[in-house]
C-alpha cells in the first residue's frame, strides 16, 4: 500500500485541526450562552444558541469518530491487514483507499450494508 501511512497521517492531521476548531467554536457558543440573558428560543431573527450548540456538538462527535477510524486504520496497517476487507478478506481497491483511507470494506461489501 504505497503512501497509505502518509495518507492516514494527513487524514489524522486534518481531523485534529478540525476537531480543535470545532471545540473552540463549541466553547465560544457555550460561553456566549452564559454571558447573555437573551431568550434565544423565541428570537425570530435566527437560530438558537441551543441549536448551534447541538449542531457543533454533533460535528465534534463526528470528528472524534473519524479520529478513531484513523487510529484503527493505522493499527491495521501496522498489523499488515490494511487494504483487506474485514468482511470478505478480499483486497480493497487502491482507488477506494485513496478516496477513503480509513475504509474497512471493499466496495462490494460496503454496498451490501
Amino acid at each position: 500500500m504505497d503512501g497509505a501511512r502518509e495518507r492516514l497521517e494527513a487524514h489524522r492531521e486534518e481531523t485534529v485541526r478540525r476537531l480543535a476548531a470545532l471545540t473552540g467554536d463549541y466553547d465560544a457558543v457555550v460561553a456566549a450562552s452564559r454571558d447573555t440573558n437573551a431568550d434565544d428560543e423565541h428570537d425570530p431573527e435566527g437560530t438558537t444558541i441551543a441549536f448551534e450548540r447541538s449542531q457543533i456538538g454533533a460535528l465534534v462527535r463526528q470528528a472524534r469518530a473519524r479520529l478513531v477510524e484513523v487510529e484503527e486504520a493505522v493499527e491495521r496497517l501496522d498489523a499488515g491487514t490494511y487494504g483487506t476487507c474485514v468482511r470478505c478478506a478480499e483486497p480493497i481497491a487502491e482507488a477506494r483507499l485513496e478516496a477513503r483511507p480509513t475504509a474497512r470494506t471493499c466496495i462490494r461489501c460496503a454496498a451490501r450494508h
